[in-house]
């Protein structure tokens, strides 16, 4: 594995400024692009999983926190208040507390539940200097975030379910969990009292990891102040482990913000609030990712899919207007010329991209393609139009 805070800087993926400060990386192209394709992945995956989204501030009352509980918990974690027309506003350290308050203003029917309510949003957390680093803690966050409003008897089936799309996601990003940990509660007032909750929560977390089959480790002191959660953890390159998916059980917030659903009985009920992040933090997943895959990205997620390669000047009209091509199907095409360097040159700067399109004069005659794989494998020479149709959807593994 590589040190994605060396490897994402040498690749021309993110970079950090004094200026700006410390835990606040920039995104430069190549790694928006990596960032954008992996959040447009994630919104698809939720949509076809039956999530709707949202849009919320990143920006709360005092108040909103002091109801959530993290006023109280969490306070250490956040950004001081700012005094803002007589009130005082937060930069949220996440996004439940905004979700509890979007579900509360229209009613539900028990018809509606499950409620999966998603949202790529930004939160902020006030790290200390001396854990900062790289992407992978930041004061800044692009948080994949979701949260179920469900019955409890749905609660164990939508876990389940959290836990499917997270399986899925690192296989379509070719990574892999480290380990799974039950978070539990442990000593002290870091946690929300109320024993009954936190006991059915965990036995609920409990029996979705023992169905599901997969080894895990529970652990007293790492649950959320409000509920138990299960933890998928990675590992870096130098062994650190870190926490990147998360699937939590909470009946705390449903209660402090009194939401309910009308039941066919036609009274109130307390929904109960299932908290899940499939990728955990942007910058986190795109960190781990480069370090697993040394830059070298699944087809779908490279800033760079295809380079075409003419061999000299005589093929660049032929190359132009295959890279037009390629760009009208999605594809992210670069065209490098021959004023770069020799063909081996070419090559080798190249080297990270999932496919080469070598031009000479056989192929711009005939409107053929030799390809070459990032592997060094060779394909045969064949027709662009052939090609191109060959290599699919290169914009999304969602299948």
């Amino acid at each position: 594995m590589h040190d994605h805070r060396k490897l994402g800087r040498e690749l021309g993926l993110f970079d950090t400024d004094p200026l700006i400060g410390a835990g606040l990386p920039y995104w430069l192209p190549d790694g928006a692009v990596v960032r954008h394709t992996l959040e447009e992945y994630i919104r698809d995956a939720e949509r076809r999983a039956g999530y709707r989204h949202v849009c919320s501030p990143v920006l709360g009352k005092r108040e909103l926190y002091e109801i959530s509980g993290h006023w109280e918990h969490y306070r250490d974690d956040m950004f001081p208040p700012m005094d803002l027309g007589g009130e005082q506003v937060v930069l949220r350290p996440s996004l439940c507390p905004h979700h509890a308050v979007i579900y509360r203003s229209r009613s539900h029917s028990y018809r509606e539940l499950p409620l999966r309510m998603a949202e790529l949003g930004g939160m902020y957390r006030s790290e200390l200097s001396g854990v900062l680093g790289g992407l992978t803690r930041v004061r800044a966050i692009q948080l994949n975030d979701a949260h179920i409003f469900c019955t409890l008897d749905q609660v164990a089936e939508e876990a389940a379910a959290a836990l499917e799309l997270i399986r899925s996601a690192y296989a379509a990003m070719g990574i892999s969990a480290a380990r799974y940990r039950l978070s539990l509660a442990g000593e002290g007032g870091k946690y929300v009292a109320a024993p009954e909750n936190w006991k059915r929560a965990a036995a609920l977390l409990t029996e979705v990891l023992d169905r599901s089959g997969l080894e895990y480790e529970a652990v007293e002191g790492e649950a959320a102040f409000y509920g138990p959660k299960i933890d998928v953890q990675v590992a870096d390159s130098a062994g650190r482990e870190s926490t990147l998916s998360t699937v939590q059980v909470d009946f705390h917030q449903p209660e402090r913000f009194d939401l309910h659903y009308t039941g066919p009985d036609g009274a109130k009920h307390r929904p109960v609030m299932v908290h899940r992040s499939i990728i955990g933090s942007v910058e986190r997943a795109v960190a781990h990712l480069i370090e697993v895959h040394g830059g070298a990205f699944p087809a779908w997620l490279a800033p760079t899919q295809l380079v075409i390669l003419p061999i000299s000047d005589a093929e660049l009209p032929h190359a132009d207007r295959f890279a037009r091509q390629c760009l009208r199907r999605g594809l992210r095409a670069e065209l490098s010329p021959p004023d770069r360097g020799s063909l081996g040159a070419r090559i080798r700067e190249a080297r990270l991209v999932p496919y080469q399109v070598v031009i000479g004069a056989k192929e711009a005659e005939a409107d053929l393609v030799s390809v070459r794989l990032r592997d060094g494998q060779r394909l045969d020479a064949q027709p662009a139009e052939e090609f191109l149709a060959g290599l699919g959807d290169l914009r999304s593994s969602v299948d």
